[in-house]
């Protein structure tokens, strides 16, 4: 299964338009978002984009989550699990949290596949023990190359991708 891998929006609907065409265009029939949405507009974007499941955690720039939810709420693809999320996709259990400190925690524990974390706008691909912990970056492209990240379930491998900026 091919997965999606998306963090810190931060509004740029330009970006985020050219990834979610990109990641549709590779076949990705998940996608998981990490956090800074920011405005819920942005949620709203990216379920009306890409029809499979969408699972998303909370960063520290969603400054509306009641509306989040409310917009989470009409689409019945998209999963907004609050600040941590534990999930199996592809026969993987996989943990989401915004946070790279948290991440790092959750990797060492041993008890997930792969673990997924946002927040610092780097890219980040690490194994610790056997669990894969991996950050795609940014698709805001404030601090670099915007990118997304692609986890292959079968193969147990992640890999980032950049945005082509229009």
């Amino acid at each position: 299964m091919r997965v999606a891998v998306l963090s810190d929006i931060h509004d740029n609907i330009w970006n985020l338009e050219v990834a979610l065409r990109d990641v549709n265009a590779r076949g990705a029939e998940a996608l998981l978002f990490l956090g800074d949405f920011c405005a819920p507009f942005t949620l709203a974007q990216i379920a009306e984009s890409f029809a499979g499941q969408i699972h998303a955690v909370f960063g520290n720039n969603d400054g509306d989550p009641f509306l989040l939810s409310q917009v989470a709420a009409r689409f019945s693809h998209v999963h907004l699990h609050g600040h941590f999320a534990e999930i199996e996709l592809g026969g993987r259990r996989i943990a989401l949290n915004h946070y790279p400190e948290i991440a790092r925690r959750l990797a060492e524990s041993g008890a997930y596949d792969a673990v997924f974390s946002g927040h610092n706008h780097q890219r980040h691909l690490e194994r610790v023990g056997k669990t894969l912990w991996a950050n795609p970056g940014e698709v805001m492209g404030r601090f670099g190359q915007p990118s997304y990240g692609l986890y292959d379930t079968e193969a147990h491998a992640f890999e980032h991708v950049e945005i082509q900026r229009q």
